[in-house]
């Protein structure tokens, strides 16, 4: 089983910022972090971990890097029995607040893969997308992780915003492939409902002859794609375990965590989280369902569709694209090769 871990709190708030993220909590970092041990506990028994069950941790947010070490190691104290001993436990981290201490720090409890928030190595651009760090600060941050010992390093950037120019990307690959990285996220911008952009819709500007050339780019520096977002020389163990439809404990307000048929919301407000860390709403999936998500997680990465969960007409829509050379079959699995057609192909598979 997988562990994902949500910290609420962010120093700013990006203008394309969806998740559960907080500017004005911070003073409740020492209570929410005690919340998340109560609520682990109880996941804990939930998910009936026995020793050595948990394969992956996620550290995510919001912004893990604004709370200090010293408040994660309660966590990991209590987790260490469950752990794997080759496990991967990432944290997130943005390259304002990941200083050298805190990566110091968080190496000591354990995690041993950081992938930072960086999302352009242009200060205009960052800017504009409301982001705390300046260029030179993504670049010192990802350095001191190395220096550190970190071996998994990973970077976000964020394409398909209004003003990318195929020079800009250039130089963000550039500056990105420069440092010490064995893996790239890169996400086109997508206006959500609740951020500052939602009111200007024009900032998200996809062209897709530009992401293709992205996506190549990025690949002919030796990072093979193994999702629609996600490239690398190190795939994330956590990510395909996702896309491997594995059973997560989601830890914090705003997590989701999934066990069996069943999907579990922790509260996404922080105080009424803190107060009941354990009040969990659950959602019952149909066989449907978890079938239609195992098709879209499946064909938007390398993990593919095995043919025994379709039906007989969705066998031969599959067969349809086979024919037309859209998917491939190998031992019993078929695999989508061009990820920018992926949910097009999921939708024409399960109509």
């Amino acid at each position: 089983m997988l562990l994902y871990i949500h910290i609420p709190f962010c120093d700013s708030k990006c203008s394309y910022c969806a998740f559960n993220s907080y500017v004005d909590k911070f003073h409740l970092k020492k209570e929410y972090m005690n919340a998340l041990l109560i609520q682990l506990k109880h996941e804990i028994a939930r998910f009936e971990a026995k020793e050595k069950s948990i394969e992956t941790i996620f550290i995510g947010g919001g912004t893990p890097s604004t709370v200090a070490p010293e408040l994660y190691a309660p966590l990991f104290t209590y987790l260490q029995k469950y752990l794997q001993d080759e496990i991967e436990i990432t944290s997130e981290a943005n390259p304002n607040s990941a200083s050298f201490e805190w990566l110091a720090g968080m190496k000591k409890l354990g995690v041993n893969r950081i992938s930072f928030g960086v999302q352009s190595f242009n200060a205009h651009k960052l800017k504009l997308l409301n982001r705390a760090h300046s260029p030179q600060q993504a670049t010192d941050a990802i350095t001191n992780a190395a220096k550190i010992g970190y071996k998994n390093l990973s970077l976000d950037i964020i394409y398909a915003t209004l003003g990318d120019t195929q020079e800009l990307l250039q130089h963000d690959l550039e500056s990105a492939f420069a440092l010490p990285i064995n893996h790239l996220s890169a996400y086109a911008l997508t206006i959500e409902e609740g951020t500052a952009f939602e009111t200007q819709p024009q900032m998200a500007k996809e062209k897709l002859p530009l992401t293709s050339w992205i996506f190549q780019s990025i690949q002919n520096k030796g990072f093979s794609q193994y999702e629609i977002s996600n490239f690398g020389t190190y795939k994330s163990k956590h990510n395909l375990g996702y896309w491997e439809y594995k059973d997560y404990m989601g830890v914090g307000c705003g997590a989701v965590g999934k066990l069996r048929k069943e999907r579990l919301y922790p509260s996404k407000n922080v105080e009424e989280y803190i107060a009941n860390p354990t009040d969990i709403e659950e959602e019952q999936l149909s066989q449907e369902d978890i079938k239609i998500e195992q098709i879209f997680l499946g064909l938007r990465s390398c993990v593919g569709v095995s043919l025994h969960i379709l039906s007989k007409e969705e066998k031969k829509r599959v067969q349809i694209l086979l024919d037309e050379k859209k998917l491939t079959l190998t031992k019993e699995k078929v695999y989508n090769s061009d990820y920018l057609l992926a949910d097009e192909i999921a939708l024409f598979i399960s109509s």
